[in-house]
């Protein structure tokens, strides 16, 4: 460990890979998974780790499967259900129990709601950030006129997914549209730290990275051993879900968030966090921890405390 920092390094062996991780926090804490998305790293999510270990969590933040330093793995699959099968490995190799909790931001709460879906999944609790559960995308309770606008609004904020099919130049350009996402997704955000350590964990791995975009349609190639987890990003979760979602998002339409309570189990909370993009953990981390911790809990104070 740094004591500068209070950070350690892990590497955990999972069933099939090596993910490496940052951690916080106390050893002997109950596990506070956390999952970064794209073009992102673990390192984005430091000041709401500090605040979460500061209650006593050992939080765990690793490079999700592709991303450097982490293995590639050698099945190939960048799926949705294998994001998902890592959390649920991850709670078991990191000694997570009945505590645990899983946090995901981007594809980690894409992962987060895929986990919150599946029968047996070993969280207490699960937040997910900038990234509404597919039920909420699918609702059009405001009608369908209302909801193909919706639609046509966030298909323009995407036209990024498209483009990340093209094979070769959209490798090449990563080094140029990695900066220009994060501006246009968190418009108010100025530091550089955490895009130099995104771009650091995608620079020699663009092809893998963009897997996560190119695996994401087609669900029959999904390998047989995650498509139970697959399944449950299109089930109603099993366990309560906070879901949050910055008030300036320029990525994903903040709209979906009036729609994410109704697709929720009981004890689920929606919240939008002001003055905050998609990077909400960067640009408003005492927040967000705070948003979490009302929501899971201290370990100290048992998980009635977090209840609405």
């Amino acid at each position: 460990m740094s004591e500068a920092t209070g950070i350690d390094r892990l590497t955990v062996r999972t069933d099939d890979l090596e993910l490496a991780a940052l951690a916080w926090g106390p050893s002997s804490g109950p596990l506070a998974l956390l999952l970064h998305g794209y073009p992102d790293s673990p390192h984005s999510w430091r000041a709401v780790a500090e605040q979460l270990a500061a209650q006593g969590y050992r939080v765990v933040a690793p490079w999700t499967r592709g991303y450097a330093p982490s293995d590639v793995p050698r099945d190939g699959s960048f799926h949705i259900g294998a994001l998902a099968h890592d959390a649920r490995e991850l709670h078991r190799v990191l000694g997570g129990d009945g505590r645990a909790v899983l946090v995901g931001h981007d594809w980690g709460a894409v992962a987060a709601h895929a986990v919150a879906g599946t029968d047996g999944q070993p969280f207490r609790r699960i937040v997910a950030m900038s990234v509404p559960p597919l039920g909420a995308m699918l609702a059009h309770d405001d009608g369908r006129l209302a909801w193909l606008g919706r639609v046509g609004r966030q298909v323009l904020l995407s036209w990024y997914m498209a483009f990340q099919q093209v094979p070769v130049l959209s490798e090449r350009s990563l080094d140029r549209l990695v900066p220009l996402l994060w501006r246009r997704w968190s418009p108010g955000l100025r530091s550089g730290v955490e895009v130099d350590a995104a771009w650091e964990a995608i620079r020699d791995r663009r092809s893998e990275v963009l897997r996560y975009y190119r695996h994401a349609a087609p669900w029959s190639r999904v390998p047989r051993r995650y498509r139970a987890a697959q399944a449950g990003v299109a089930r109603r979760p099993v366990v309560p879900v906070l879901y949050l979602h910055g008030v300036d998002d320029g990525c994903i339409l903040r709209d979906w968030s009036d729609r994410t309570l109704s697709v929720l189990p009981p004890g689920s909370r929606v919240e939008t966090v002001p003055d905050a993009g998609h990077f909400l953990q960067v640009e408003q981390p005492d927040v967000v921890a705070a948003h979490v911790l009302a929501f899971v809990g201290v370990p100290d104070g048992d998980a009635e405390r977090a209840d609405p």
